[in-house]
């Protein structure tokens, strides 16, 4: 069997009632349409645990056995979006995102074990602390003055409304990238215990 190397994640993936709101988001958030933004289709966002790089499609198996043994004690939580942010301010934004809040705990402690194991297997641990967020958008250029403040004040008015989801498995994911935006095929899917 040939080898390839792959770009891939560990993730969890966003049902569609999500992906609805997120949509519902973004148009507020587009208001005046600033094109200093690069928009985030919403069913390609989902909430990743661990970014891997490239891998060889050989180590698929290894790294599915991995986040199984990680995830073994966890069973099935809820999330639920909450909260608009940006990375690193208002001032000066990189990043649109919006904020997770429901069983952050169990996400966390899932999300360490992941990190422990992928270390064991010799892929680098993540220095940065972990803060659950999903992307809605990035900046291509830094804004004029007068439309950072119209995108400032939309921002600051604009509420997240009932984004709730359950967490039932976590995916290793690939991501191919294209002119158009990143492509993403499921490799391998584990699924939560049952609460």
């Amino acid at each position: 069997m040939n080898t390839r190397v792959i770009r891939s994640f560990i993730a969890i993936e966003l049902p569609e009632n999500v992906q609805k709101e997120l949509t519902r988001l973004q148009n507020i958030l587009k208001t005046g349409n600033p094109s200093w933004f690069r928009w985030v289709s919403p069913d390609s966002i989902h909430l990743t645990l661990k970014f891997l790089g490239d891998i060889s499609s050989d180590k698929i198996e290894e790294i599915t056995m991995a986040v199984k043994d990680a995830s073994k004690d966890i069973s099935q939580f809820s999330l639920q979006i909450e909260g608009l942010g940006v990375f690193p301010n208002l001032n000066r934004i990189q990043v649109v995102w919006v904020g997770l809040g429901g069983d952050l705990n169990i996400l966390r402690e899932l999300q360490k074990q992941i990190e422990i194991n992928m270390a064991i297997l010799g892929y680098p641990e993540e220095r940065r602390e972990f803060t659950p967020h999903l992307t809605l958008a990035r900046v291509r250029f830094q804004p004029p003055p007068n439309e950072l403040q119209k995108f400032t004040k939309t921002f600051n008015t604009t509420v997240p409304g009932n984004g709730k989801f359950s967490v039932t498995e976590i995916n290793l994911t690939e991501s191919q990238l294209t002119p158009h935006g990143a492509v993403y095929t499921k490799l391998a899917s584990i699924a939560l215990n049952l609460p």
